[in-house]
């Protein structure tokens, strides 16, 4: 890492001993392809602690102080990440090794399926956004499924308009892709019959979590608590309180 004061939100030696490996085994790779064979000249720890910045302050990529790599090649490394599923790659290992750490195997069998609808910013384009009508807000919906103890394998991001069936078949899908043990998940009211059906044929029991009728106000309910910290985990990055992503990849 270059020597520079460092950030709040920059990784600590142990975590970027986490990652570090993969970043860097996808760095050589890249560098084998390049005519040149000229090794590149940027810090890959100082390219990552630049897009947790972004992630956590909310600022444009334009804005990335001078002390770290230029916001061009931050986000050129950033987009590589995202396109070749080195992000979703790091997700799952460090997934497994938190679970491992709490005791459980690496691969989840239960999971807890929600969605979140979120504004948009002015560059976002009118055919990615949609109209949530039931909770008025104009802009994507995002859908999140976790394990029980709130991390997340899988999301996806569309329109607010598209409805929570559609997203918890993507989320089904991609969940049981990456993890055939999934065989449990706890969903909302919001969710119909269509998601109940669609996990069954992928043996994926869907169970419908209601709220106590008895009790007024706020309560814990049953599973669904999990994946709401999750979310509240989500939002505490600026980046991610509203959406500012062209791409819902990005997103």
């Amino acid at each position: 890492m270059s020597e520079r004061k460092p950030c709040p939100s920059d990784l600590s030696d142990a975590r970027w001993a986490l990652i570090e490996p993969t970043l860097t085994a996808w760095r050589n790779a890249r560098l084998e392809r390049r005519p040149t064979g000229q090794p590149a000249k940027v810090e890959l720890r100082d390219v990552f602690n630049a897009i947790l910045y972004i992630n956590r302050t909310g600022i444009p990529w334009k804005y990335l102080p001078h002390d770290f790599p230029s916001h061009g090649t931050v986000y050129a490394y950033y987009a590589a990440w995202r396109d070749e599923g080195v992000f979703a790659q790091l997700n799952y290992d460090l997934t497994g090794l938190a679970r491992v750490k709490e005791g459980r195997t690496p691969e989840p069998t239960a999971s807890v399926i929600d969605t979140q609808s979120v504004k948009t910013s002015t560059n976002v384009p009118l055919t990615s956004q949609g109209t949530d009508a039931a909770k008025k807000i104009v802009g994507r919906k995002r859908g999140i499924l976790t394990d029980t103890i709130g991390l997340i394998p899988a999301v996806t991001v569309a329109g607010a308009g598209l409805s929570e069936n559609a997203m918890g078949i993507r989320l089904l899908n991609q969940a049981k892709a990456t993890y055939p043990t999934l065989a449990k998940s706890w969903v909302d009211t919001g969710f119909k019959n269509t998601v109940i059906e669609h996990g069954a044929h992928l043996g994926t029991d869907v169970e419908v979590v209601n709220r106590n009728p008895e009790k007024r106000g706020f309560h814990v309910v049953k599973r669904r608590w999990v994946i709401e910290r999750s979310i509240g985990w989500i939002m505490m990055r600026r980046r991610l309180a509203r959406d500012y992503e062209t791409l819902t990849t990005s997103s």
